[in-house]
């Protein structure tokens, strides 16, 4: 009987808990509009018209002591604009970009 009673009570606390979550609202993470590391990075298309996003990325990149190249523009709302940070510029003869700051 005691085994019974048991199986019953996780069977309810297993239905119980599945009901909350169930109930429980799904919750979206948030992304900040600009993030990347040394390879590269991406930047939320709303940026576009409230700053200049070339200097941003040139910015990024620098701080890397690398140079930016754009890859793609998703143009819309909830879009992104993704660069590459590489370490020479196509046709550059010379070493690697150095940003003195």
């Amino acid at each position: 009987m005691r085994k019974f009673g048991a199986a019953s009570l996780v069977a309810m606390c297993g239905i119980a808990m599945c009901g909350m979550l169930a109930c429980a609202p799904a919750q979206a993470q948030w992304v900040p509009p600009i993030k990347g590391n040394d390879t590269g990075g991406i930047i939320a298309y709303s940026l576009a018209s409230q700053m200049d996003i070339r200097a941003r990325a040139i910015d990024h990149c620098a701080f890397y002591g690398k140079v930016v190249k754009f890859l793609a523009v998703q143009p819309y709302e909830g879009g992104y604009i993704s660069f590459a940070c590489r370490w020479l510029p196509y046709g550059a003869a010379g070493g690697p970009v150095r940003a003195n700051y």
